[in-house]
């Protein structure tokens, strides 16, 4: 048996061992393949929970609802204000620790409602390398992560999901929408929603993998290398829609789209 067969078959018996869990859900990558193989070992013991709230765009919510009533899988929507959250508007840096505290305590509630022993999110070893000051919470709450746990990578898991038929298996990584704050800047509704609309602009355009940072009253753009000819030819509308969203600068990020850029700002404190 190959590698990722064992990683594969790894992640079959621990959800077996878990016995009934309840998924936090996005409709992202890691946690369809996580919810999905669960359903498949544990049938109705395994539900999904998805938070809704402002920091998630609402189409993921709408996938997240296709896809648990396309498995019959049972799913439950728990709104999420992270407003509510002392600390958190304020965006320090362990934002989001303390955002997630709040978030993973509301489903492991549902959880126990629920008759789920475990709550399982779907963190793989690729997240093992990025300053990630969530995970602080997910071992403080116990909640399980099953991926990481069966040693599965982002490719891994991609792989996986395409052998599955999952339609997610190419789906571009998403991050919480307040990731795209710079550390110390305060994060408003507003704010939010104008990420989201921007953010969605480039969707429309066909961008696969992007971000749009704020700095202050700057966008800053991170779209992988090969789409810089794209967007350039692009750039009149993006500018002039950004802009009539409150922006006051658009730029482009030459180092191109990667994951966590927001971090850099730590490293050179």
């Amino acid at each position: 048996m190959d590698e990722l067969n064992l990683k594969k078959q790894k992640l079959e018996e621990i959800l077996k061992e878990l016995g009934s869990v309840a998924i936090a859900y996005s409709s992202g990558v890691d946690s369809t393949f996580l919810l999905k193989t669960a359903h498949d070992i544990l049938g109705d013991k395994a539900i999904a929970v998805t938070v809704r709230s402002c920091l998630m765009p609402k189409n993921e919510i709408s996938e997240a609802e296709a896809f648990c009533k396309k498995e019959g899988i049972r799913h439950i929507i728990v709104d999420f204000d992270p407003f509510s959250v002392d600390g958190f508007s304020k965006n320090p840096e362990n934002r989001c620790y303390i955002c997630k505290r709040s978030l993973l305590s509301d489903v492991k509630k549902i959880a126990e409602e629920n008759g789920a022993k475990y709550v399982c999110e779907g963190s793989n070893t690729d997240d093992e390398g990025d300053y990630r000051p969530g995970k602080k919470a997910v071992l403080e709450l116990g909640v399980k992560s099953p991926l990481l746990e069966a040693g599965l990578t982002k490719n891994d898991i991609r792989i996986l999901s395409r052998e599955k038929g999952l339609k997610t298996w190419n789906k571009p990584s998403f991050a919480c929408l307040a990731s795209r704050f710079v550390y110390g800047e305060t994060i408003t509704k507003d704010g939010l929603s104008r990420v989201e609309k921007a953010e969605k602009l480039l969707f429309d355009l066909g961008f696969e993998q992007y971000r749009v940072r704020v700095h202050g009253n700057i966008a800053r753009i991170e779209v992988e290398k090969d789409s810089f000819e794209k967007l350039i030819d692009n750039a009149d509308n993006i500018n002039t829609y950004l802009k009539e969203l409150g922006f006051l600068y658009i730029t482009l990020d030459l180092g191109g789209y990667r994951t966590g850029s927001m971090n850099s700002f730590l490293e050179n404190k």
